[in-house]
């Protein structure tokens, strides 16, 4: 009898449209949330929790935003392998992750709190560093882990 292996392809591409010169450069938290409200779905972030990702180059300048998950009214699942695998790919040596609270309370849950820890602490074995994670809600306020020694 004879057994054929098939042999799962994966392909990563990184192609970019934009040139060096004209990435957006993280200085601050503030930076960081200007990007991602301006990317952010305004007609979804008081209705359902959803998680996204800011991949940098060495200089912290943007190489691109990836949508993580989205989930419902009261949390979404955060896989950290799909956070790496796209930092991986884009060749990011630093991210910023951010998700919004529809609650409108901008206090980070214990749960918020973990996430945050193990993206943090997987970052550490590849040399990827996490910078910040924002909670954003809908009035336009954000609170930031790194602003808040929390990182």
């Amino acid at each position: 009898m004879n057994h054929l292996l098939t042999i799962a392809e994966v392909r990563l591409v990184y192609k970019t449209k934009i040139k060096p010169s004209e990435r957006l450069k993280i200085k601050s938290s503030k930076d960081a949330y200007e990007i991602f409200i301006e990317n952010w779905d305004p007609d979804s972030i008081e209705h359902r929790e959803e998680f996204q990702l800011l991949l940098l180059n060495r200089s912290n300048s943007v190489l691109g935003i990836f949508p993580v998950s989205k989930g419902g009214l009261s949390g979404t699942v955060t896989d950290v392998r799909l956070i790496y695998q796209a930092a991986i790919k884009a060749n990011a040596s630093g991210i910023i992750v951010c998700h919004n609270h529809p609650s409108g309370n901008l206090n980070p849950s214990e749960s918020d709190t973990k996430i945050t820890q193990k993206i943090k602490e997987a970052g550490n074995l590849m040399d990827i560093q996490l910078l910040d994670h924002l909670i954003l809600t809908m009035d336009g306020s954000y609170y930031s882990f790194a602003d808040n020694g929390l990182l």
